[in-house]
């Protein structure tokens, strides 16, 4: 038999560690032992319903602990102390707290414990109280008495209704009864009929039993019926049909007002505007009517047409048949498409004709029409833009309350996805277009015009003003001053980034632009940009200064003239690393291609844009991803939506990366993925680089890598497909077995003119050299030996020009390697620079990807400790490869020095500090400060908040779900501040008791409203305002009767523009002109 109980003493230890370390409550207290009159001072620890003691407060192993569940807890007075002893002794004992644990069940002593204080005592008992579940056993006792009271009272409906079901059974027996007699005694009145002609025709009993079985006949049948339409009414399918009716109503409403609006625009605006292309005046030709008004006269017949038979299938409900009206609709839905591609084509020719005079006054008569309701002729222009869009979402609406099984359920299905294919191919072309357009409306603003702009491959990145440094000899810039006047007024320059050019234009004083007649037009391929002055660089330190490290450097390489500096400075730290980052990224990719071209590059004439082009993976649909026709900057089609696997093989896709696509990835990956899963695939890429290209062009790559090498490969074995063997391929040893020196290579040098991507660093003794069998590397290292003697017999490379450039190798080289890039690598040089070189692109894109992580995305690493060091982690082992490039290494410290760097930017406070100014303002400070620095600090702590809000809490609009708190923290205290800032309005006028000073201080704050709408502060304006129309302000009827006429006037203007009508409509159009603290 066993004697003991066994438990788990590992899980009982630790339990006892997470209530030395979390418990609900920890103390000393003191328990009474077996004898009963010594006490002991333990050191108690509540974790859950499990109450542990301690012999000390350090000890980590439990002297015991108790089972709380079911027990009770109540105080007891002092033991009476028996035995002579000092007074101040006893006292003290009296004074301490007593209570006792009882258990409930037998066999189990009472646990006796006390504590010095009164407060403590009963802190622990309420905590061993929560801990016994008593309130739980309590709660489940009263539940179980409810149930057991509806389980009576449904058993007792149950006998009434059994009650019920056998009185009416026995009803129908008893009219089935009377119908027999009924029947029975109609045989007989037929038989005695002539014998009773002379009686009455009809028994008065016979009648009462017609009249009870009439009435019982119809109460049953009511009462059938009843319950049949309840039943459907209150039935899922019967509210699904109310629903889809209420939609289909809607849609004739849209209709008809669609209708209306065409309506207008055809006969108040198209046909007079045709007219007035006829006089003999014409303010407008009829070539530029067409351009405005295409097919809007056949797009107004045809949704007549539609209309007319929705009102028609209306007068027939509820019987509602709509597919075939969408399957006559649908093949007429492509003169849309004409329309949305000549839409912005249409505003542009309208902005051109209202520069007339009376065109301008012609259309202004029409707008004046009471039909068009005060709207401007581009509004009902733009309404044709969004009526595919509303037909999708009626459809999507209605499908969702259409049944399965319903008789046109496939039809409006069909409908909706062709709605749906049809507003992709409007979406795409005005994507498409939209570029176009931007390069054009540049082009237009430069006076002299600029042929690069015309080129469809250029995609508009980013455009800003800079301030150009003035240089002189050498690229050493000038001693002037950040503050100087001169040089922001002389230097300032409109510059703009597109995927190949960097443009830098003067603006003059009519608004046109001027290209630069020196450096206006950088080719980035030629372009080699510094991030960080070279610390050697006296001028580079006191530039960087003077300019506080605003400036950076782009040095030109035209490989038809000399080289240049361009050096400018950015407005803001934050802009120059934005400029920096996506002009690095443009020059990476540029390189990166011109890499991967040299590479693939073969007799079978297999490049990478044919490669990219042949690859079906970047264009096909699958069951992972799904591509949109719109290219992306490396002319790829973007992405709809994929898998995590096929977005993370993009991100390392080392055949291009588009500056979009990496954008979009960093700013949404925390919704389907997380950062280590990102850091890990970077990891994995740099380790085993050949992963992230396809199968198909490793294999065109391996089969011309290994024609070429022959009777190197002793295994045949696919080449190095891991990090381990990253060192390059070593040189042949000579005959004169002299020692081999290693070969270098940089892929952002500045020295090479052409691509500044590569540099080769190789010397070599000019005697010709062989392969040496003793050289050769073991099969299994997977490394090649490089014959140079081929190279030399080469007619570009003559021993003499070899033994020329022997004393400098460097220059030698670099000129060797842009003959390489300009015309390609010959067979041999290609072999053995093919591996290297995707290495060294592999390890491109992960430094890229970092960087651009580090920079635009801090927060990530500064939330996550745990993926900073594991970030620095790989930055290390980065730095730790021998045969890491210079420009690599520079870039790898650059990153490693902004993780480690602490921001000791004051501006960056705390939003709770910020929450927590608004009841620190006191009367006489309101007082003290005039409307203008109100505004401006009202201003600056609105700006901090929002900079503060991390990007993905807008993702998803997380503030509209239940754990909105947790979702989106950032969200509800800007929430919490723009209600507190109104309470501190409304609260400081109140403040006052005289109607004079109220007034005063609404005057006040009306003008603080209007100076934050100067400074594109419309958040500020809505507190202000909002504070004003509380009812707590907006009912002191004296003191609005003081406020000035200009004040009120003032108000309803801000009032106008923060209106919540039409969806914050007037505040939408606002924000459209100027960059702005949005609501």
């Amino acid at each position: 038999m066993q004697k003991s109980v066994r438990y788990n003493e590992g899980h009982a230890l630790y339990l006892a560690f997470l209530a030395r370390k979390e418990g609900t409550k920890r103390g000393f207290l003191s328990k009474k032992t077996a004898e009963a009159s010594r006490w002991h001072e333990k050191w108690f620890a509540l974790y859950q319903n499990v109450l542990f003691y301690f012999e000390g407060e350090q000890s980590c192993r439990p002297a015991g602990m108790y089972l709380l569940e079911g027990c009770s807890c109540e105080r007891t007075p002092a033991p009476p102390r028996a035995g002579a002893g000092p007074g101040g002794v006893r006292d003290a004992l009296d004074k301490q707290y007593y209570f006792t644990v009882l258990f409930g069940h037998e066999g189990q002593k009472p646990l006796e414990l006390r504590c010095e204080e009164e407060q403590d005592g009963k802190e622990w008992m309420e905590a061993i109280h929560q801990a016994s579940y008593a309130d739980i056993l309590i709660e489940r006792e009263v539940l179980m008495q409810k149930y057991i009271h509806l389980v009576q009272i449904v058993e007792t409906e149950k006998i009434a209704a059994n009650q019920l079901r056998h009185q009416l059974e026995d009803q129908d027996t008893e009219i089935e009864r009377l119908k027999s007699e009924i029947i029975a005694l109609n045989k007989t009145k037929e038989r005695m009929r002539p014998y009773q002609s002379n009686q009455e025709d009809e028994d008065p009993d016979i009648k009462k039993i017609k009249k009870v079985q009439s009435f019982m006949r119809g109460w049953l049948c009511r009462r059938k019926w009843k319950t049949i339409v309840q039943d459907y009414i209150c039935s899922p399918h019967a509210e699904s049909m109310r629903k889809r009716n209420q939609i289909v109503f809607t849609m004739v409403e849209a209709e008809s007002e669609y209708v209306h609006q065409l309506y207008i625009l055809v006969n108040g605006f198209l046909r007079p505007l045709r007219m007035a292309a006829s006089s003999k005046k014409p303010p407008i030709s009829h070539d530029d009517v067409s351009s405005i008004f295409l097919n809007s006269e056949t797009i107004m017949f045809l949704h007549e047409i539609f209309h007319q038979g929705l009102k028609a299938r209306i007068a027939n409900w509820p019987t509602l048949i709509l597919a075939d009206l969408f399957d006559i609709l649908l093949p007429m839905l492509n003169i849309y498409q004409e329309f949305v591609r000549n839409h912005q084509y249409s505003l542009q020719v309208l902005a051109n004709c209202k520069q007339n005079r009376d065109f301008d006054k012609l259309l202004k008569q029409y707008e004046a029409n009471p039909a068009c309701e005060g709207r401007m002729l581009e509004t009902f222009l733009t309404y044709p833009m969004f009526q595919i869009p509303r037909y999708i979402i009626t459809l999507h609406e209605l499908l969702a309350h259409t049944p399965h099984e319903h008789v046109e359920r496939k039809s409006l299905e069909f409908a909706k996805s062709k709605l749906e294919e049809l507003s992709r191919v409007m979406h795409d072309e005005v994507s498409d277009t939209e570029n176009i357009r931007k390069n054009l409306a540049i082009e237009r603003m430069i006076v002299e015009g600029c042929d690069i702009l015309l080129d469809t491959s250029q995609t508009f990145i980013r455009q800003g003003s800079l301030i150009q440094v003035p240089s002189v000899e050498r690229g050493k810039l000038s001693k002037v001053r950040l503050g100087s006047l001169s040089l922001k007024k002389e230097g300032e320059r409109q510059c703009f980034l597109f995927t190949k050019h960097f443009l830098i234009c003067t603006r003059s004083s009519g608004g046109k632009l001027h290209l630069l007649k020196t450096g206006g037009v950088l080719s980035l391929i030629d372009c080699t940009l510094i991030e960080e002055p070279d610390a050697s660089d006296d001028d580079s330190k006191g530039s960087g200064q003077v300019f506080g490290h605003l400036d950076f450097k782009i040095v030109v390489e035209p490989p038809d003239a000399a080289s240049f500096t361009v050096v400018l400075l950015a407005p803001s730290r934050q802009e120059k690393a934005a400029w920096m980052s996506d002009i690095s990224q443009c020059v990476d990719n540029i390189r990166c291609n011109g890499l991967m071209t040299i590479v693939f590059e073969e007799n079978s004439k297999v490049t990478v844009p044919h490669m990219i082009k042949s690859d079906a993976r970047l264009h096909k649909d699958d069951t992972d991803i799904c591509f949109s026709k719109t290219l992306n900057s490396c002319k790829v089609p973007q992405i709809r939506y994929a898998s995590v696997e096929r977005l993370l093989e993009r991100l390392t896709d080392l055949r291009f990366l588009s500056i979009d696509f990496l954008n979009t990835f960093l700013h949404t990956y925390r919704i389907f993925t997380t950062a280590a899963v990102v850091l890990g695939k970077l990891s994995d890429i740099y380790k085993r680089p050949f992963t992230s290209i396809p199968v198909r062009s490793l294999e065109l790559f391996f089969a011309t890598s290994q024609n070429n090498r022959g009777e190197h490969l002793v295994d045949g074995k696919s080449p190095r497909l891991c990090r381990k063997f990253s060192s390059p391929p070593p040189l042949a040893v000579s005959r004169t077995s002299s020692p081999v020196r290693a070969r270098k290579l940089s892929l952002t040098s500045p020295l090479n003119s052409k691509i500044g991507a590569l540099d080769l660093t190789t010397s070599s003794s000019p005697t010709t050299t062989t392969q040496s069998p003793a050289a050769s590397p073991p099969p299994h290292t997977g490394q090649i030996p490089l014959d140079l003697s081929r190279a030399l017999s080469s007619p570009e490379q003559s021993p003499g020009s070899v033994e020329e450039n022997v004393d400098n190798p460097r220059v030698d080289l670099c000129n060797k390697l842009k003959r390489s890039i300009q015309k390609g690598f010959n067979n041999t040089e290609r072999t053995c620079d093919k591996e290297f070189i995707i290495r060294r692109t592999a390890t491109n894109r992960v430094l890229n990807v970092l960087r651009h992580w580090v920079s635009k995305h801090a927060q990530d690493f500064e939330l996550n400790n745990e993926l900073k060091m594991n970030v620095l982690n790989l930055l290390e082992e980065v730095l730790r490869d021998p045969d890491l490039l210079p420009q690599e290494r520079k870039a790898t410290a650059n990153i490693l020095r902004a993780l480690s760097q602490d921001d000791q930017d004051d501006i960056h406070l705390k939003l709770e500090d910020i929450i927590q100014m608004t009841d620190c303002m006191k009367a006489e400070c309101f007082q003290s400060l005039s409307a203008m620095e109100l505004a401006e600090q009202i201003t600056l702590l609105d700006h901090i908040i929002f900079r503060s809000i991390p990007y993905e809490e807008f993702l998803g609009q997380g503030w509209m779900k239940l754990d909105k708190n947790e979702r989106t923290p950032y969200i509800m205290k800007t929430s919490q501040h723009f209600n507190d800032m109104s309470n501190l309005v409304a609260s400081q006028i109140m403040h006052y008791a005289d109607v004079s000073s109220r007034a005063n201080a609404i005057e006040k704050w009306v003008a603080v409203a209007d100076i934050c709408r100067c400074l594109h502060n419309y958040n500020g304006v809505l507190e202000i305002t909002s504070a004003l129309n509380r009812s707590a302000i907006y009912r002191l009827k004296k003191t609005w009767a003081k406020v000035s006429k200009q004040t009120k006037a003032l108000m309803d203007k801000l009032q106008k523009t923060v209106s919540s009508e039409g969806r914050f409509k007037n505040l939408r159009e606002t924000l459209k002109k100027y960059v702005c603290l949005n609501y």
